[in-house]
């Protein structure tokens, strides 16, 4: 288990509590099937999990995965494991800081569910593109390497 862990939201501190066992083995595995599907790119670079992002000049959050374009630094892909214990922080607070961000992808992982919801940035702000669950498999055209069935996903150790 991980220790608690702060993000600031507008100058607020928010304590997040440690993640659990099966929230840091899902997170291994999406952080190592990207890795992978990364070895090709150069236009963007994948964050060690839970790494401070900056979004504005107070506000700090720390994705369990972030993918950051190379040029600019800015934040592409968030994935988000949510904790039963701790969700409104993930499903509420930070999903609308990446919306206001205009944030290319969002990947909100609900282990509650074993589901995945994918959301794409717009014009109009984050779009639910579609909800993946058992054997469909979470993929992105701009990671085009990347596949994971969601049961492997969320598969038990």
């Amino acid at each position: 288990m991980s220790d608690a862990y702060e993000e600031f939201v507008e100058g607020e501190r928010l304590l997040r509590t440690p993640p659990g066992a099966r929230h840091e083995l899902i997170c291994a595995r999406l952080h190592q099937k990207t890795a992978v599907s990364m070895g090709k790119l150069t236009v963007a670079r994948q964050l060690p999990p839970r790494s401070m992002v900056k979004i504005t000049g107070n506000t700090f959050v720390r994705p369990d995965l972030a993918l950051l374009t190379t040029a600019t630094g800015r934040l592409w892909l968030a994935a988000e494991i949510i904790s039963s214990d701790d969700h409104k922080s993930d499903t509420v607070i930070k999903k609308q800081i990446y919306e206001e961000l205009n944030v290319p992808r969002l990947w909100m992982v609900d282990p509650r569910y074993n589901n995945v919801e994918v959301y794409h940035g717009s014009q109009y702000g984050l779009i639910l593109k579609k909800i993946l669950a058992g054997r469909e498999i979470l993929e992105d055209e701009l990671l085009p390497d990347f596949q994971i069935i969601i049961d492997v996903l969320f598969a038990e150790i």
